[in-house]
């Protein structure tokens, strides 16, 4: 099981949390979340150890602009949380950058689009299905992961805590 936190972006609460040395820290760079890391020191973010991954969540943003940031932060994966398609998954992975990408799950018809990406990603993220591209903290009915069916690891989100870990390591 691999842990990643995701929406800090204050440097205290950085550094706290590389002493609990997660897998990934995730920092989002969409302008409307409530969560936006306008300001991030990339000072901080690139002295992140290199054991712990760096991720960069984008929702429906330019090419460009996904790139840029990527290469300011040093960013280790990049999440695309909105409508990206799987030929622009394709273009930044063809360009060398880890691919993330998420689908909100409310229903079984949800997994039917993923295949197409299966190609252009590293992993995949599931997350409650929300017109805001996550952060709802509320978690999915997660026995709709039985119609997952390809072999491409992937992550969960959505108001996981620590009462959940056993459940999950026992289930998936």
């Amino acid at each position: 099981m691999k842990i990643k936190v995701c929406g800090t972006r204050d440097a205290g609460n950085i550094e706290e949390l590389i002493k609990l040395s997660p897998d990934m820290i995730g920092f989002i760079f969409y302008p409307c979340s409530k969560r936006y890391a306008s300001g991030l020191d990339k000072q901080v973010v690139m002295d992140i150890p290199g054991n712990i991954k760096k991720v960069g969540v984008f929702v429906n943003q330019l090419l460009d602009e996904v790139e840029s940031t990527s290469t300011n932060y040093r960013l280790d994966y990049l999440q695309l949380h909105g409508d990206e398609t799987p030929e622009f998954c394709h273009t930044l992975k063809k360009k060398g950058h880890k691919i993330i990408k998420v689908f909100g799950i409310a229903e079984p018809a949800d997994f039917d689009g993923i295949r197409q990406y299966e190609n252009h990603v590293d992993l995949f993220l599931f997350d409650t299905k929300s017109s805001l591209h996550g952060g709802t903290g509320q978690k999915f009915k997660w026995d709709l992961l039985d119609h997952y069916h390809l072999p491409k690891p992937f992550f969960l989100s959505g108001g996981i805590s620590p009462k959940d870990i056993e459940n999950l390591q026992q289930a998936y």
